[in-house]
Parts: structure tokens; sequence; C-alpha cells
């Protein structure tokens, strides 16, 4: 109820707050928590997916289909994540690469503004513990761990490094 009073004041940011007090929840029992209430407050949340502790997200437009897990301590930005796709912990999930503009010398790069993209991650996809991930990736890739992922990702690709690189396709 507390939410739904928020919720009419400042969306996104409102939010946040409640993913990040979510978050907080241990075990089992806080993971069936933060389901329950990004099945109301998300896009998409299938009931059937898991959301480790102290993960949090800060776009209501992101979008969890079925059997997803997003591992402990995850940033998950605006985004769709793909049935069947692993997070593992620490991984960063940006609302693109364009969230701040920084062009202008003579105004501080907070105030030059930006704008967010979701991000697509395929169905059927493993991301290693650590990524950073600000482009799509495509059906049944594996990101490596500590991988940072600037450009989109082709289906059935394994990628690692900084920046992400193909060193394998999968079909």
């Amino acid at each position: 109820m507390l939410y739904l009073f928020a919720r009419l004041f400042s969306g996104d940011s409102v939010f946040a707050s409640f993913s990040q007090w979510l978050s907080l929840l241990p075990g089992k029992t806080g993971s069936y928590l933060r389901i329950a209430f990004y099945r109301y407050a998300m896009s998409e949340c299938h009931p059937d997916s898991v959301i480790g502790f102290a993960s949090l997200f800060s776009q209501q437009s992101t979008s969890i289909k079925k059997g997803v897990y997003i591992g402990p301590q995850c940033n998950i930005g605006l985004s769709t994540i793909g049935k069947n796709t692993l997070i593992a912990s620490g991984v960063h999930i940006m609302s693109g690469k364009n969230q701040h503009n920084f062009s202008a010398l003579d105004t501080p790069i907070q105030q030059q503004g930006g704008h967010y993209e979701k991000i697509s991650i395929g169905e059927d996809c493993w991301i290693g513990n650590g990524a950073l991930v600000m482009a799509n990736i495509g059906k049944q890739c594996i990101v490596g761990a500590g991988s940072v992922v600037v450009s989109d990702v082709p289906d059935y690709a394994i990628v690692v490094g900084n920046p992400a690189k193909i060193v394998k396709m999968r079909k």
C-alpha cells in the first residue's frame, strides 16, 4: 500500500528505493518477496525466477522472463532478460552506453543529460561474475567473467575481455 501511494509521486526513483530496501532481505524468503514486488511493479517479472540478495533494479520498464536467475549483488538497469538466462554475482546491466553526455567542457557532466536505452539479453544466456553489459546480447550466448560488453553480441557467441570480443561461436 505504501508503494502504491509513493508511486503516484515519482516513478523510477521510488521504485529504485523500494528495490534497495527489498534487496536486503536474505534467503529464499527475500527472493520470494522481491519476485512478488517486481511482478507488480515492473513491466514483467515471471514468478519462476530467482533474484539474489543485494541485487538492485533501477527501472520499472525492466522485463524478466521465465526461469531467469539473477545472482547476488547485481545492478540491473533498463533491460529485457530472456527466459532461462543465468546472471552471476556482481553483474551490472546498464541502461546503454549513452547515459551521460560529456562533450561540453564548460558544463559539468552531471548536468549534460543523456538517455537510457533498453538492453536486451537473449534467452538461455550465461553472464559471468562481474561482467558489465552496455549493449544487446543475442540468444544462447556466454559472456565471460569480468567482460565489458560495449557492442552488440550476435546469437550463439562466446565473448570475453575488455572490450568483449568473440572468441568462439557455439553453433
